[in-house]
């Protein structure tokens, strides 16, 4: 019979340990909840880029009734999100490093354009369907995130096998 793994053992693959990643889950499900909860909007990172596009763009994507009802309480989410981050890695992270990277700035540029591409075509985001969706059960963003990491493991191994580097 195979022992079981201990879970120290398992502890080993997180390279902060177990507690930071356990605490930033239980948060994202809490706010996800909270923002559901209090509005009956699911917190979907690309829905709320969305409604704070309905500033600045008159296409009818961007304005829907809901969109622009709804918008100021998600400018604040979504800025909350960008300056929570820049908080933590300007005050807060352990290493300064940790925002440096070798990579080109026009593999970014690349690499965020084809996500938003994805997230037009999937019809939301990773935290649309992978935290809101998978959490209720919904058929569409359990395809969704199956082809997200499936999409995702087969570009790391072709990346992989191809050598690139930053």
């Amino acid at each position: 019979m195979e022992t079981l793994v201990p879970l120290l053992a398992v502890s080993d693959l997180f390279p902060r340990g177990i507690l930071p990643y356990l605490l930033g889950g239980l948060l994202v499900g809490l706010g996800a909840a909270v923002i559901y909860l209090a509005t009956g909007i699911i917190a979907g990172a690309s829905t709320f880029l969305d409604s704070t596009l309905s500033y600045v763009s008159t296409v009818d994507r961007f304005n829907r009734f809901t969109y622009v009802q709804s918008r100021g309480w998600r400018v604040v989410f979504t800025l909350g999100i960008v300056s929570g981050a820049a908080v933590w890695g300007l005050l807060l992270a352990p290493d300064p490093t940790i925002w440096t990277t070798d990579v080109q700035w026009w593999r970014l540029l690349g690499g965020g354009f084809l996500v938003g591409v994805g997230t037009r075509l999937g019809k939301g985001c990773t935290s649309g369907h992978g935290v809101c969706g998978v959490g209720s059960l919904s058929n569409t963003s359990l395809v969704n995130v199956a082809t997200f990491l499936a999409f995702a493991i087969g570009t790391a191994q072709l990346v992989q096998a191809l050598g690139v580097t930053p």
